[in-house]
């Protein structure tokens, strides 16, 4: 592999996938990585700061690697690299809540990930204190975009389909990619239509999202968190709630135009005849209920605005979606109903680090260059579990999630050798 100088190259090249198909989120194994690459990538958000980064396969402990100083780590002696390489590495996808930040930047101190320098936006000096590191601007949605066409492009059962509690992954034709939709569903919704690599742009959007599901439902339930509200929503009976067809039809069919009586005609619109108050109703149905007329009202913007543009594909990222079953079933339904069986919705594994995986994979325009991206492995999940809750990875505490994103970060630490002190940021707009 060619070297610029003494910088650091990723090697993605040789590599498959392997490991658990149902864990979201999973660590990727870099197998032919030699170099050591110190670059973070953080999507700090409203709610959640969403990282990426890179570490070896030893499996040492903080205070081991504590121990060493940072010409050991890297096998540099008087100046020069180690004389053999070590190979292999991992790229690790780990969340925090953005009111925890503190617990972040112990997370990047603890893993030595904090060279750099400067200043810039709300944490700032936050960063500028604990790590001695500064910000500057990325662009957002090329970020959000790169990441996506990355996994799309170099990841196997990275997208998969979703209906009636069905999961399957779906083969790319990396020749016939283009143009497809992506839908990113934060505190609000972005659609972007992609036509390329760097050629996109932002066609739509709704401000009825990940933020109007908590918002709504905290005010409605009570509850404390995002993946509380989800976890309600599956004991959840929407028909207490929710006007179905069957309950306008005499518990039929509309066959005529293809309605089921389980189909929504009236989010809540059954509450206005009830004569009953708030808390006469369950916060489970309460909860099941705004998150389908959400899910609903998304997927079926997004395949119109498909439709206008004419495109085959759409897919859905955001933590909005935290892989539940019953987000991607209504989404999905929404989809197939309004195209007539013509169009699917299909989601991705690695949903909410598009914006963070991308920031990683741009260092190239800022001096690291011979990106070798081919086929990669997945494996050893540190990811949230397929079914959303808890966040798993190197324990800081309570690491509860809350909601999606109202605006985003994107922070890019980079690190060559000899190091530098520059960080990338940028601003999402939802």
């Amino acid at each position: 592999m060619h070297r610029s100088g003494s910088r650091p190259q990723l090697d993605l090249s040789k590599a498959a996938i392997q490991g658990n198909f149902e864990v979201k989120d999973p660590t990727i194994l870099l197998p032919n990585q030699s170099d050591d690459i110190s670059h973070l990538a953080l999507d700090i958000g409203g709610s959640l700061i969403k990282l990426v980064y890179f570490s070896r396969h030893e499996d040492q402990s903080i205070d081991d690697k504590r121990k060493k100083t940072i010409k050991e780590r890297l096998g540099i002696s008087n100046g020069n690299r180690r004389s053999y390489p070590i190979l292999g590495g991992r790229l690790h996808f780990v969340k925090f809540e953005t009111t925890k930040i503190s617990e972040c930047l112990d997370f990047i101190h603890s893993k030595q990930l904090h060279r750099g320098g400067g200043g810039a936006y709300k944490f700032a000096d936050l960063f500028k204190e604990r790590l001695g590191v500064s910000l500057d601007k990325e662009d957002e949605m090329d970020c959000l975009v790169a990441g996506a066409n990355f996994l799309l492009k170099a990841i196997r059962h990275e997208a998969f389909t979703h209906m009636e509690g069905q999961k399957e992954f779906v083969q790319i034709d990396t020749n016939d990619l283009f143009p497809y939709l992506l839908v990113n569903i934060g505190s609000g919704v972005s659609m972007i239509k992609v036509d390329g690599d760097g050629k996109f742009e932002r066609v739509s959007g709704t401000n009825v999202g990940g933020g109007t599901y908590w918002g709504l439902g905290r005010l409605l339930t009570k509850c404390k968190s995002f993946d509380e509200l989800l976890e309600l929503s599956q004991r959840g009976d929407n028909g207490t709630i929710d006007m179905l067809v069957g309950d306008i039809y005499g518990g039929m069919d509309y066959s005529k135009i293809g309605l089921s009586a389980s189909t929504i005609a009236s989010s809540f619109g059954k509450t206005i005849s009830d004569k009953k108050e708030l808390a006469d109703y369950r916060p489970e149905d309460i909860s099941l209920s705004l998150l389908r007329m959400i899910s609903y009202n998304i997927g079926q913007i997004s395949y119109l605005n498909a439709l206008r543009f004419g495109l085959k594909r759409i897919f859905f990222g955001g933590f909005f979606i935290r892989g539940h079953a019953y987000t991607m079933d209504t989404i999905s339904f929404a989809v197939q109903f309004w195209s007539k069986g013509e169009a699917q919705a299909m989601f991705l594994r690695h949903e909410g680090f598009l914006g963070a995986l991308g920031a990683f994979m741009s260092y190239e325009k800022h001096g690291l260059d011979d990106l070798m991206v081919h086929q990669l492995v997945e494996r050893f999940p540190m990811g949230a579990p397929y079914t959303g809750g808890r966040i798993h990875g190197p324990p800081l505490g309570d690491l509860n999630e809350k909601a999606s994103e109202a605006r985003v970060c994107l922070l890019l630490l980079e690190m060559p050798l000899p190091l530098s002190n520059t960080v990338y940021i940028a601003n999402y707009l939802n």
